[in-house]
């Protein structure tokens, strides 16, 4: 792909938009940021707060830990966290410096002040209100759509801040670089002829972050280790290291580990998936450092082009899209090109699609190794000869129509289940 291409300076400017670091959930921390900016705006700690938030919201932040808060959980703790100790001006690393005195004034704050929490009205799939109150004066501001998109901000009635408008239940969020240029074949191309130095930064920077915090899984005692236990059972084989090593992440990151990840999708968990399998194949078949860079690129870009058709929160679990583009990238390490590429994303798809996401916790890690094994599964049916056909199940002939109905299962197909799985849990 040349430079002069449109479709480059898009690709580049989707990966300059997603892969930006945060600390802890992203859910969570969307609270915490607004928050804490919500604070900035009103001048002083508020008195009392009111979270509005989306059912999909409240499902995601329900059973994670808050990093830095000493293993506190849910809405309130994330409200109390941003307002008290939160620096706006971090973003989705909002809670990143707080100090061990200021991790019992959060909890102060908790046990003192009213945090109420409501569901968000309307059916906007990812939908954060905040208003917080101090003596006369008030604020209320609005997140929508994706983790550090804020449209509206009020102080004392007046509107300080209006931006663009909410996306409707099941359509593409607005606000961010078109994603209808991602294709399949388009992103090989990319992948093939990027000149790293355009991607370089954010890619390098994604493969730190998240093989350290891996790497820190591993090391220590997190959520249900689901690391170790894939370890100590199943070997040393790189298709289980690239398994346990991305289930290590995310036994971390769920538990409250205090390290920044690269996101993907607006996930740290597809973050972790998209790039640490294929950090460990590129060492286990010694490959050179740009060509790992270029399929971490790949995999990048097919993780979001399949997630862009099923929306940021839905009731499909995340980690299959970015599981089943690791499998592809796994395949480009070994020299594959389109065809490769597109054979072991259809054969992974029709493997794993439909594993549910039932918010952010523990088992999150199982479900990346779950995703990651039918990935590198896929790839190595290609190899056998062997393949899903379209007209069989969900698969369709040729790889973006069965992207498409992926996308169409995820967005449209399981939003009652959605619905379900937020009654179940909040015991509705």
């Amino acid at each position: 792909m040349e430079k002069t291409d449109s479709r480059y300076r898009h690709f580049v400017q989707i990966l300059r938009e997603e892969l930006v670091p945060a600390m802890g959930c992203t859910e969570p921390i969307a609270i915490a940021y607004g928050a804490a900016k919500a604070r900035e705006v009103l001048g002083r700690l508020p008195e009392r707060m009111l979270v509005e938030a989306s059912g999909n919201i409240i499902k995601n932040v329900k059973s994670v830990v808050v990093p830095n808060t000493g293993g506190l959980k849910g809405i309130a703790a994330a409200a109390a966290a941003g307002a008290v100790a939160g620096d706006p001006g971090k973003i989705l690393e909002v809670i990143s410096s707080v100090t061990g005195g200021q991790k019992a004034e959060i909890r102060d704050y908790l046990d003192s002040h009213e945090i109420k929490v409501e569901p968000a009205p309307g059916e906007v799939i990812f939908d954060v209100i905040l208003t917080l109150w101090a003596g006369e004066d008030s604020v209320r501001l609005r997140i929508a759509d994706y983790h550090t998109n804020i449209v509206l901000i009020e102080k004392n009635g007046e509107t300080l801040l209006k931006c663009g408008a909410v996306t409707p239940a099941g359509e593409a969020a607005s606000g961010l670089t078109d994603r209808s240029v991602l294709s399949v074949d388009a992103i090989v191309d990319f992948a093939d002829t990027v000149d790293l130095e355009d991607v370089r930064a954010p890619v390098e920077r994604q493969l730190d972050y998240n093989c350290a915090i891996a790497r820190e899984g591993m090391a220590r005692d997190w959520g249900a280790n689901i690391g170790k236990v894939l370890r100590e059972y199943y070997g040393e084989d790189v298709k289980v290291r690239a398994r346990y090593m991305a289930a290590a992440g995310s036994d971390a990151r769920m538990s409250g580990c205090e390290m920044p990840v690269i996101i993907v999708s607006g996930s740290g968990n597809q973050g972790i998936t998209a790039s640490v399998p294929v950090a460990v194949y590129a060492q286990e078949l010694g490959v050179s450092h740009e060509k790992l860079l270029r399929a971490v690129v790949l995999s990048d870009l097919l993780t979001i082009h399949m997630k862009t058709g099923i929306g940021r929160l839905s009731a499909y679990c995340g980690a299959v899209s970015a599981g089943c583009a690791a499998g592809a990238a796994i395949a480009y390490l070994h020299g594959g090109g389109r065809r490769e590429v597109a054979h072991t994303l259809v054969n992974a798809l029709a493997t794993i699609s439909g594993m549910i996401c039932d918010g952010a916790k523990p088992s999150c890690a199982a479900k990346i190794a779950a995703a990651v094994d039918a990935g590198v599964l896929g790839y190595h049916m290609f190899r056998s000869g062997q393949q899903f056909r379209g007209g069989e199940g969900i698969v369709t002939k040729g790889v973006e129509a069965t992207i498409a109905n992926i996308g169409r299962l995820g967005r449209l197909g399981m939003r009652e289940t959605d619905r379900e799985i937020i009654r179940i849990m909040t015991g509705a």
